[in-house]
């Protein structure tokens, strides 16, 4: 009686590993999280894959319903799916912490995920900071708690990975004032958006965390699968780009090697108009000066 939290990886249903797919196959019960992250493929392509029938667990589900998801492992082998590497987000913790509580049985099975996925670009992951979110900017709610992260990365020279928001399965909330229950279509934010909203949040905070028209930055949409698009310039040259459907992703870059910058060369937009390492090397520059004048002043 286990509760198998199983990676899906990023495509399709061919990226579950062979220990993955034994332990869907021993399951009395399978759930898909469909609530942070989404395959390129549907319910039913992944049901005549692993032989299964498959419950979707959406935002309702996993937010209001979660005990009937590991409950069951009580009394059976239970799975549940999600797409990516499964500790790359709360809620997998949150369910797996509950799980604990009731003396369950929690087998984790890893699988590829954006947060490794990502150095597909050339960058290297060893020299990423902290991973930030970007949200939708709505009307009245226009946060920037991502900024000082990035600031904090950028200053140290690393590089930020900065996942976007998806929001599927949202409340309408006008339609709940009449008594009706609707939800909104599924919107998946574009790195085109999180550019612009990257520029207003440098307008808004003014700490030149990063320059929207200097700071090299990569794009990347649908990693992991055949049609993965990269793209690295400026967030003002990103922000006109066609990176296609989604999930996007992108890097705000630090302090960028040579060999780093060799690989990047093939996804730059034409005639880009960054500067390598712009933030980071001014304020080295700054630091070097400083110690070669106090070495300067001990030697007279």
């Amino acid at each position: 009686m286990v509760l198998y939290i199983i990676g899906l990886g990023l495509c399709d249903e061919k990226d579950v590993t062979i220990r993955g797919l034994e332990a869907i196959q021993s399951s009395d019960k399978v759930f898909l999280e469909c609530y942070t992250s989404i395959l390129s493929v549907d319910k039913n392509k992944l049901e005549q894959f692993y032989g299964k029938e498959i419950i979707i667990a959406d935002r309702d589900f996993v937010e209001c319903r979660a005990e009937e998801i590991y409950t069951p492992a009580k009394e059976g082998n239970v799975s549940m799916l999600v797409v990516g590497d499964p500790v790359c987000a709360t809620t997998h913790t949150d369910i797996m912490i509950r799980a604990f509580e009731l003396e369950i049985e929690v087998e984790i099975i890893h699988n590829a995920s954006v947060m490794g996925a990502a150095g597909s670009c050339g960058l290297q992951l060893y020299n990423c900071g902290q991973t930030v979110s970007i949200p939708f900017f709505e009307d009245s709610w226009r946060p920037t708690s991502f900024y000082p992260k990035i600031q904090y990365n950028r200053e140290g020279g690393m590089h930020t990975l900065c996942l976007l928001d998806i929001k599927v399965k949202e409340p309408d909330f006008e339609a709940m004032k009449r008594g009706k229950i609707v939800y909104l279509p599924p919107r998946y934010m574009s790195v085109n958006t999180a550019a612009e909203q990257l520029i207003e949040a440098e307008k808004v905070e003014g700490r030149n965390a990063y320059n929207p028209s200097e700071t090299l930055c990569v794009g990347m949409a649908r990693l992991g699968q055949k049609d993965q698009c990269i793209i690295a310039g400026t967030l003002e040259e990103l922000r006109e780009q066609d990176f296609g459907a989604p999930l996007h992703c992108m890097m705000i870059c630090g302090e960028v090697h040579d060999l780093e910058l060799e690989f990047l060369k093939r996804y730059m937009v034409e005639n880009s108009k960054f500067k390598a390492n712009d933030h980071v090397l001014r304020g080295a520059a700054a630091v070097g000066t400083k110690e070669t004048k106090s070495a300067e002043d001990e030697a007279l």
